[in-house]
Parts: C-alpha cells; sequence; structure tokens
C-alpha cells in the first residue's frame, strides 16, 4: 500500500462520515492535553483547508500518554493524518483519531522550509505525497488570512463585565509561578478595561489600595517587556490548569481563552479559569491577532492616545498643568522609562490618598509642609505619587482651610459632599474622574538608584 494514499479536501471529507480517511490540512487552533474519563489523555485540534475555511473541522486525538498526542509548535502549522475516522457529535462532523491505527506528522507552516516532520507519530511513513502537499499547503497560507473566530461569547479587554463568562483573544506576555497551585498569566489585547467604581468606606485604610494583585510586584526588567498601552490582565490558573500549560509553548504567543471569567479585587480586574476553560494556541497570521497589533502600533504613532481612551474625548476640568513641552506618557511607560529621573505628563484617576482627612495632610511638626501619597491609576498600571512641601502648595493654591480642602480632594476621589458621615468617613460608590497631573520621578539613594526610585506630582495644581 506503501504510496498509495489519497487525501481528501476537507470539504469532501465532511461527507465521508463513518469512514477512514487521509488528510493534509493547516492547525489553525490547539487544544491542551487533558486526561479523559478513562486511562488515555485526549486533545483536540481544529484543521482548516482551501476547500473549507469557514469554521474549520475538529480533529479529536487519544492516546496512552500526553507525550504521544500531538504538540504543535504554532497554529499555522500543517498536519498530516492517516486512517482518521469521521464521526457525528451533536449535529457536527468531526476527525477521531484513533490511537491503534491512525498516525499523524507535524510540519512548520507558511514560513517552513523543510519537508520532515518535527513531530510523527510511531506509525509515520514518508510518503511520495507529502512535499507537494506541504508546497500546496504553504503557497496557499502565503497568502491567505485566517481568523481564530469570534462569537457571541467573544470578549476584549475593554468589554469585561463581573461575573461574565467569555471567550478572549490575547497575547500571552509573562507566566509567574505563584505557587505549587496556582500560577498568574499577563495577558494583553492592546484594548484597555473599564475602569472600576469603588464601593467601599473611604476611611484610614483607604490609602492601602494594592499597586498590583501578585505579592511580589514584576522587575522593571519584565515590565520593560510589555506593551506600554493597553490593559494587562493577570488570569489565574490552578495546578490541573498549569499541568496542560507545560505541553504548549504559550509565552509569546496569540491564544484563544474559552470560558473563562472575572472579577475586581481593589478595583483591578482578575481573569479566572474554571473547569471547563480551554486555551487554544493561534498563529501570529490570525485576522483578529493581527488587529489587534495592527491597532496598538497606530495608537504609538498618535500621542493623544497614550493614555486611557476611557478618558476621551478630554479629562475632567478639575486640574491644570504646565510642561506644554512634555507630551502624553501612560503609567507602564512612566514605569519603564529609560531614565531614573524625568518629568512626564499623564492622565490618570487619583483613587486614594493617605493619609485620606484633609486635616492630616501636613505635618504637625512643619506645618506648612505638605505630605500625601496618591495612588494613581490608569489603564496600563498603578503608581504611588507623593506630594510634598512647594508641589503641595502649587497643587492646592496655597493653605486653604480643612473645609476646601476636604472639597478639592472630594472631586479628585469622585465624591459627593452629601456622602460624608457623621463620623468623617464615607460610604459610596464612587468614580474618580480623569485628570490631567505631571509627574517626575527621583531616587533617594544613589547607591541603587532604580531600586529607591519614586515618584512625586508636581506643576499641577487643583481649579474649579
Amino acid at each position: 500500500m506503501g504510496d498509495d494514499y489519497v487525501y481528501l479536501p476537507l470539504q469532501d471529507a465532511l461527507s465521508t462520515v463513518n469512514q477512514k480517511i487521509n488528510l493534509f490540512a493547516v492547525v489553525v487552533e490547539c487544544g491542551l492535553p487533558k486526561k479523559s474519563r478513562g486511562s488515555d489523555y485526549f486533545c483536540s485540534l481544529k484543521i482548516m483547508d482551501e476547500s473549507f475555511q469557514q469554521c474549520g473541522v475538529t480533529v479529536n486525538f487519544f492516546a496512552h500518554q500526553a507525550q504521544n498526542l500531538p504538540h504543535v509548535n504554532s497554529a499555522g502549522d500543517i498536519i498530516r493524518l492517516h486512517r482518521i475516522l469521521m464521526k457525528i457529535h451533536k449535529q457536527e462532523v468531526l476527525g477521531h483519531y484513533n490511537k491503534k491505527f491512525s498516525s499523524f506528522a507535524l510540519f512548520e507552516g507558511r514560513s517552513g522550509k523543510d519537508f520532515s516532520p518535527y513531530q510523527a507519530s510511531s506509525r509515520f511513513q514518508v510518503t511520495k505525497h507529502d512535499k507537494v502537499c506541504i508546497e500546496k499547503l504553504r503557497t496557499w497560507l502565503a497568502t491567505h488570512n485566517y481568523d481564530s473566530g469570534v462569537n457571541e461569547y467573544s470578549l476584549q479587554l475593554r468589554e469585561l463585565k463581573v461575573g461574565e463568562y467569555f471567550d478572549l483573544i490575547c497575547k500571552v506576555l509573562h507566566i509567574s509561578k505563584v505557587s505549587e497551585e496556582e500560577s498568574i498569566l499577563f495577558v494583553w489585547d492592546g484594548t484597555d478595561a473599564p475602569p472600576a467604581c469603588f464601593e467601599m468606606q473611604l476611611g484610614p485604610q483607604s490609602g492601602s489600595f494594592p499597586l498590583q494583585l501578585e505579592e511580589v510586584p514584576l522587575s522593571r526588567d519584565i515590565l520593560s517587556t510589555f506593551p506600554c498601552i493597553g490593559t494587562i490582565l493577570r488570569i489565574v490558573t490552578g495546578k490541573s490548569f498549569d499541568d496542560t500549560l507545560v505541553h504548549l509553548k504559550v509565552l509569546g504567543q496569540w491564544v484563544k481563552f474559552r470560558n473563562i471569567t472575572c472579577r475586581q479585587k481593589f478595583g483591578l480586574w482578575e481573569g479566572l479559569v474554571v473547569a471547563s476553560s480551554r486555551i487554544f494556541l493561534l498563529s501570529e497570521q490570525d485576522n483578529i491577532a493581527q488587529c489587534c497589533q495592527r491597532k496598538y502600533d497606530e495608537r504609538l504613532l498618535h500621542e493623544v492616545e497614550h493614555t486611557s481612551l476611557w478618558s476621551f474625548p478630554a479629562p475632567a476640568a478639575i486640574t491644570e498643568t504646565q510642561l506644554e513641552h512634555v507630551g502624553l506618557s501612560t503609567l507602564m511607560e512612566i514605569l519603564t522609562h529609560s531614565k531614573v529621573t524625568c518629568k512626564y505628563k499623564c492622565i490618570v484617576r487619583i483613587i486614594a490618598s493617605y493619609p485620606w482627612l484633609a486635616e492630616d495632610f501636613r505635618s504637625p511638626n512643619f506645618p506648612h509642609v505638605y505630605r500625601i501619597r496618591f495612588t494613581l491609576e490608569d489603564s496600563t498600571a498603578r503608581i504611588h505619587a507623593y506630594l510634598y512641601g512647594e508641589d503641595g502648595v502649587e497643587f492646592f493654591e496655597g493653605y486653604p482651610p480643612a473645609h476646601l480642602l476636604t472639597a478639592k480632594m472630594n472631586k479628585l476621589l469622585g465624591l459627593e459632599d452629601k456622602s460624608i458621615g457623621e463620623g468623617g468617613e464615607v460610604a459610596a460608590t464612587r468614580n474618580p474622574p480623569w485628570v490631567q497631573v505631571c509627574i517626575k520621578s527621583y531616587y533617594l539613594d544613589k547607591n541603587d538608584p532604580w531600586g529607591s526610585r519614586h515618584y512625586r506630582i508636581c506643576n499641577t495644581k487643583i481649579v474649579g
């Protein structure tokens, strides 16, 4: 039988239910290996070719060991399948790979030059058709853009809603192992997640908003590899999901999450993987991935877009700034700036202050010296920025009485005067406005300038 193989177009394969067939196709989605209900391991791939480009055809694989399943380097790679059985499941035609008689081989996709597989099952044999079929698919891939499919459950980060289950196409920027039972994936799609409203009491603890969800902040070296525009979502995974991530090289790759959910903690978005969640590798040539990257590149070119799109069309007219020659920066750009000391202008929300009572804004020992720590956020990051000394005098336009200071701060924090209770604490849902401020970075220790880097608000005053 050797080389006498017939390879069907996928469109024809759909009409061969209960038959064993051979295919050459392009992998467009790669599922993670999982333990089946029995003793086997299982994964699924979605494939397409020139004859069937709509949504692809799913092929389910079973093997005694996870390493015997196909491990696709990247969506867009080519797969050869021999003797897979076509079945109908829930009114969908699927391919079924049987470990007893089926075989597969994986080849590099569009950019490949080699015709040898980088992974093959034990029954693989070279055939005279391989080179011709691979060349044909690579030629098609060179001119074809495919996408991973958008459905009614698909969301971008700008559309996040608490408690909703959704699909997400994003790029995995970093993976942090928190413990044996948990990892955090840092993902991004170039859009800005919705800003939170804070449903909490503003009191002595309100100045302690965390700057990030992870206990140990990422190093500046890692942050410098992140895009400087767009929200970076932390997705928490459990051990069972982590075990399967080992088999996919997701770092730096575009992926599609299915059936994940999210919540807010301290006003920060956190993605959550559940038992039914899945992840698929996508190709960099995927239409949606390319669109996300293209829109990000366009935002980089326009200074006005170096801020959260939620601040459009303009920040609230609560502050005035100087430094007209300085362009807008995101907080991520400030965190990763190449110079330790510099001045910046940005549009942020002031979500907390410490101390929080106006009468405590100045030092009891030096009553003319302001010393306040603000928590600032935009769609990319949070930082602490201090208001000190003469910068505070400029910010508040001198030394107004406590009730006027309180009124000014209420505007910045998104509070209304009527929300103040008899005890001085505030119980309110608040939505701090977007305001423009100038910030300068400085260091405290000349022997460790980066490690002692801090930020101060400067050249800014509250008006109105």
